[in-house]
Parts: structure tokens; sequence; C-alpha cells
């Protein structure tokens, strides 16, 4: 076996150039030859008795090069690969050079190998350490972000919609009189203030009650992702069906279960988590046993 590996530009590719021995094609030959003459007849003969001398006489050993070739391929490019040390990252683009007979046969192979990756100057640098001191608002937050996520929609009743409020409604948009695709729909949930739509469509429907009828004018903003849209004005009849609002739940030891079912709280002489939180912040802050992943916060608290 003789591989020659020649980098190229890209430090990620190259060309593999390697033969295969004269003996391991006569063997490939043998091969093709004991199955390709099963699938023919020759007159005198019955079907796969045929000589081989005889074949090659009638329709040449070239015609077993393919067959040869893809018996003895993977084993030769597996053992090219080797020798040249190299480690590809996918199937190669295999090409003919050379199938002289009883010489050699000379490919070639595109490979996409692993990238050479040359290190900077990496030693010496400074990275400067990162604060993880947790404050009373760090806790605050993450508490109220997922008390938000565990919130619930209760209807509201005789009130008026408010920013954070969720409307049920139906909206038909159009401009000039002329309604527009995408511009409807019907029974759409849409949060007032989460700035999901056109702005100014959610403002003007805050403070309107269930089952009123409301014109709310927009103006598309220029960079609209609807070009024949962009920059115009429009008008939405929206009929208001429902009002809802976001109903927290408790801070207890029922929420901590809520966001992880697997959480376990420890609280000394029948202090509810709420009770601990609110009286022994500091401690709670502290702690080793406070931590976060993948479905929430996770609260261990294994001393007051």
């Amino acid at each position: 076996m003789s591989a020659k590996w020649e980098r190229d530009s890209d430090a990620s590719k190259g060309t593999l150039t390697f033969e295969i021995d004269v003996d391991t094609i006569k063997k490939g030959l043998d091969e093709a030859f004991v199955e390709t003459k099963k699938k023919i007849t020759v007159p005198g003969f019955r079907k796969g008795r045929v000589p081989r001398q005889i074949f090659d006489q009638m329709y040449g050993e070239e015609l077993l090069y393919q067959d040869a070739l893809n018996k003895v391929l993977p084993q030769a490019y597996s053992d090219a690969v080797k020798e040249a040390g190299i480690e590809p990252v996918a199937q190669p683009q295999i090409n003919i050079k050379s199938m002289d007979k009883d010489q050699p046969w000379v490919l070639t192979a595109s490979v996409d190998v692993k990238p050479e990756v040359k290190l900077g100057d990496y030693k010496g640098m400074e990275v400067p350490k990162q604060d993880t001191t947790v404050s009373d608002a760090d806790v605050d937050a993450e508490l109220e972000k997922k008390r938000q996520q565990q919130a619930e929609l209760v209807l509201k009743e005789d009130k008026p919609a408010e920013k954070g409020d969720t409307v049920v409604i139906d909206y038909e948009g159009s401009i000039d009189g002329k309604k527009f695709d995408g511009g409807s729909a019907d029974n759409y949930s849409l949060e007032l203030g989460s700035g999901s739509f056109i702005p100014g469509f959610e403002d003007q429907l805050i403070g309107h009650n269930t089952d009123d009828d409301v014109d709310v004018k927009v103006t598309f903003p220029e960079d609209y992702h609807a070009k024949d849209l962009a920059g115009k004005e429009a008008i939405f009849k929206v009929k208001v069906h429902e009002i809802k609002e976001k109903q927290l739940p408790e801070l207890d030891d029922d929420f901590a279960k809520d966001v992880d079912e697997d959480v376990d709280t420890y609280i000394k002489n029948s202090f509810s988590l709420y009770y601990f939180m609110t009286f022994y912040p500091k401690i709670f802050i502290q702690t080793p046993f406070l931590y976060c992943h993948n479905a929430g916060i996770s609260l261990l608290l294994q001393r007051l």
C-alpha cells in the first residue's frame, strides 16, 4: 500500500492518493468472476460453469473490474487512511486515476477531515471572577418568575381589561375599507401588554369590558415583514368575548412542589416555606442548598 495525503487550502479537506496492489486486485477479480459467471450463459457450457480463460477470451477481464473494485475498495481505503494518519469525518468521493492490467490500481479520494486547530497565546490570560452572590432581589425575581409561570387564568367579570389580562377576541382588519390576508381571526387569546400585536393594538383594548365592540386604529411599522402592509393605516373591528386575569399561586410548600415535584422541603417546627422566607431571608439566601434546574427552583432547606 502506498498512500499520499495532500491537504487543501481549506484545512478541513484534502486529497488522498493510494494504490491497490496486484495481489489484492487478483483476489478481487477472482471473487467477482465467481459471482458473474452464475449470471451468464456461454454456448457449450452449463450456466455458471464457464472457465475463467474462456470468459476472459469472450468478454475480457475488464468486465470484472468494477465488481472487483467494489469488493477491495473499502479495505484499501481504510488501510490508506491509517497509513496517511488522517481522521475522516464523512464519506469520501472516490475517483479512479488508472486501472491498467497487471498494474496497481491508482485512486484518489476527496476527504473531509478534522481541521487542524492551532491554539493562540492563551497562557497567562486573566479571566475575571464572576460574582455569584445571590441577593434578596435575585431570589424575589426568580420566585416571581416561577409564580407567573404557574399562574392560572380565571374569568374576570364586571371589570374592565387591564394590562396583563388575557382577552379572547374576534378581530377583522381592513385598509381603506378592504380586508387583507392574515388580518382576521376568531376566539383569539391575546395577553395585553405582551407586545405580540402591532404597536398600539393592545393598548386600545385596555379599559374595555366583555361584549364590547372596539374599533382599533393602528399603523403598520415601516419595517413590517409584509411589505404590502408596511407603513399603512388599518382599522380592526374587535369583539371582546372574555377577559381573564392571572391568579398567582401562594408562595408556600405546595407551590414549591408544583414547580418541582421532587422538591424536598425541610422546615423545622412546622414553619411554612412562606413564613421561613419572610422572617429568615438571610439564612434562606445563604443556604448552600438553594439551586435552580430545568423544571424550576428546588428549595432544599436543611437548617434554620
